[in-house]
């Protein structure tokens, strides 16, 4: 386990800001129904005078959250046309909006105890959340070492399967490739319920991911006690967190950036020690 608090990094990002204290309470509010669970607090209340383009937000984070790959070209546009310089802003919060209740809901369901989501809330208007989220938290989450390679690139393959993220899909990560990661491996993920070839802990961990894109208020105990046969708490607390890290490709296909750097075969890439991602030639 890394000695950085992730669980304190996550209530750093809920207590930040898209810059419009109506938006992110409608975002979270969306989230929260989406999803069946409890959104994240919120700091300020709905009153009237809402902006003509809050039902655009509310709709284009309500497909954010149950299937982002089903956003189309013109919410984007609408939404951009709307949201002018913000708009990265605003959809780095309706991502903290949808993929933070989702873990605490993980952290409950699996009985961890890092659940970061109680007591009151230090709201923070001057941070970036854009530079907390990309720049510190994510690659604090890659540089957690508890789990094998292997299982890492399944879980990645599988939420980059689940979110359509073109680019997502077209990448793969070396360490795991030399700790025995292969295509035909990567060919199981699919359909890794009836697979030979991946491993019970691989197979509890895949619909740990599952639950978590799909129903996140329905974790069931028969799930949750597989993956606590299979993985310590620490790396339970991590396969959670990679979770999010990996939903982060939930950004880039809202907004259409997801495409790929190859029109062939596969590109490598490696996780560094500062939890960056490097890319490496074919």
């Amino acid at each position: 386990m890394s000695d950085e608090n992730l669980a304190e990094r996550i209530g750093g990002l809920v207590a930040m800001s898209s810059g419009d204290g109506r938006l992110d309470t409608l975002m979270r509010l969306t989230c929260g129904r989406a999803l069946s669970l409890p959104p994240l607090p919120m700091e300020v209340d709905l009153i009237d005078g809402g902006a003509e383009h809050e039902p655009l937000v509310c709709t284009f984070t309500e497909q954010f959250a149950t299937d982002v790959s089903g956003i189309g070209d013109n919410q984007r546009k609408l939404l951009a046309q709307a949201l002018g310089d913000n708009v990265f802003r605003t959809v780095v919060m309706m991502f903290v909006a949808d993929l933070v209740p989702r873990v605490w809901a993980g952290f409950e369901a699996l009985g961890l105890r890092r659940h970061g989501n109680g007591g009151d809330i230090a709201w923070d208007h001057d941070s970036d959340p854009t530079d907390a989220l990309l720049n510190g938290f994510l690659p604090a989450v890659a540089r957690l070492r508890g789990l094998d390679p292997v299982t890492t690139e399944v879980v990645r393959l599988r939420g980059a399967a689940q979110h359509n993220c073109r680019l997502c899909k077209s990448r793969r990560e070396t360490n795991a490739l030399d700790a025995g990661g292969s295509e035909d491996l990567y060919g199981e993920i699919e359909r890794y319920e009836t697979s030979e070839k991946l491993t019970d802990a691989h197979k509890a961990a895949l619909q740990y991911v599952d639950a978590m894109i799909w129903t996140p208020s329905q974790i069931s105990p028969e799930l949750a006690t597989g993956v606590r046969k299979h993985f310590s708490e620490d790396q339970a607390f991590e396969l959670t967190l990679d979770i999010m890290r990996n939903a982060a490709n939930k950004i880039m296909v809202s907004l259409g950036v997801d495409a790929p750097l190859v029109t062939d075969g596969t590109e490598l890439f490696s996780v560094d020690e500062d939890g960056q991602t490097v890319s490496a030639s074919k």
